[in-house]
């Protein structure tokens, strides 16, 4: 046959050779290292129980006050029972001599990032379930609301609750805090501080003393609106079961042979203080593009 050879010529003559390999990302999420995570110990049941004490009075008195009345003590529980996840996986023999091995080396973490991605979304179900909502649909997130809802857990008249305090949002909305503080540029000159820096890096910092986190898992609602939340570490209790495992089983019965992979975990969210220490913000979260 006339004419230059050329890699199309010899198409079916080319090995496939695979040179990088990497799982779709998830966002792994900040909610597992921003809320209080505790343990339940072996032997203990299948709850964790934390108990609460009321709050006492004390009156004035004078010299001659025969103290009569008595403050009782009380008490209340609150209970969170983890529950188990988990996912399996089967890999036949035939595969694991056939494809790529840079592929291979990722199968696992697409499997621990599967976990970690549903114990961020149970955490920002947390969020959506505050019994107050700052905000509203198509409402713009400024400072003004973040830092409303920092004075009301620092302030909080039935129990005020203590720092260190995060605000977590979708990206989105995050965005028009970003435009808050660049909403000067052009207008006037913009000295070294905040604002240079986040329109040099994008907002990193504190809000009303809320530590601001990115979280792309939180989800938009048919309007484009998201619902974030401001919280005390305190407020939410993460109560982590059994520790995470991975085991492995021979299955020659499949095919050629195969292994099946399970990863389980044991978990569940709960809150302190409802009411009190944790707000969600319902804002607008349209995609920007500009």
């Amino acid at each position: 046959m006339a004419g230059y050879t050329t890699t199309g010529s010899l198409a079916d003559s080319m090995d496939t050779v695979v040179d990088s390999a990497r799982v779709i990302r998830d966002y792994e999420g900040p909610i597992t290292q921003l809320c209080d995570v505790v343990t339940l110990e072996e032997g203990k049941g299948l709850a964790w129980d934390e108990i609460l004490l009321a709050r006492l009075t004390a009156h004035r008195l004078t010299e001659n006050t025969i103290q009569s009345n008595y403050q009782q003590y009380s008490d209340t529980k609150i209970s969170i029972t983890p529950t188990i996840v988990g996912l399996a996986t089967v890999i036949t023999d035939r595969t694991r001599a056939r494809v790529s091995k840079k592929t291979l080396a990722q199968l696992g973490a697409a499997s621990q990032h599967a976990l970690q991605l549903l114990k961020d979304q149970d955490g920002i179900t947390v969020l959506d379930g505050a019994s107050t909502s700052l905000g509203g649909a198509g409402t713009t997130l400024t400072s003004g609301l973040i830092n409303a809802a920092v004075r009301r857990i620092t302030s909080n008249a039935t129990e005020p609750g203590e720092p260190p305090i995060y605000f977590v949002g979708h990206g989105y909305q995050i965005k028009d805090l970003e435009d808050e503080l660049r909403a000067g540029i052009g207008t006037y000159a913009i000295p070294e501080g905040l604002t240079a820096k986040t329109y040099a890096e994008g907002y990193i910092g504190k809000v009303g003393g809320a530590e601001v986190y990115e979280d792309g898992n939180i989800t938009q609602d048919s309007s484009d609106d998201s619902k974030g939340g401001v919280f005390a570490k305190k407020a939410i209790v993460l109560v982590q079961g059994m520790k995470p495992k991975a085991e492995t089983q021979r299955r020659p019965d499949i095919g050629n042979g195969a292994d099946v992979v399970y990863l389980t975990d044991e978990y569940a969210y709960g809150e302190r203080s409802p009411g009190n220490w944790l707000y969600e913000i319902y804002t607008d979260a349209l995609a920007p593009t500009s």
